[in-house]
């Protein structure tokens, strides 16, 4: 994450996790769509939403060349997206499980 040079690595943490606390606010989708869509520009969205297919292709099993033809997503943001699937934060993994286990009961 790039720095604000005004921001301390305290006050970026404490609005990190505002922005954090904000989303886990929302209750439906439709109502972070339009969160997305006031915070995010359209080319900012659009790379969470190709990233965030390039998890769910790469769940499935596919291979990155498949990924590529099938979305247009570059080899090397499914290469960064596998990446931290298996060494990152765990939220790609969290989430994916998650929504697995809501289709299943839902």
């Amino acid at each position: 994450m790039k720095s604000h040079e005004k921001f301390t690595d305290r006050q970026e943490a404490l609005a990190e996790r505002s922005l954090c606390t904000a989303m886990v606010a929302l209750k439906t989708s439709e109502e972070c769509r339009a969160f997305l869509r006031d915070l995010c520009t359209p080319a900012e969205i659009q790379a969470m939403a190709d990233r965030w297919m390039t998890v769910e292709y790469l769940k499935r099993g596919l291979p990155y060349r498949e990924i590529r033809r099938l979305t247009g997503i570059s080899l090397t943001t499914i290469g960064r997206v596998a990446r931290f699937l298996s060494l990152g934060n765990g939220g790609y993994n969290t989430a994916a499980r998650r929504l697995e286990e809501a289709r299943r009961h839902g």
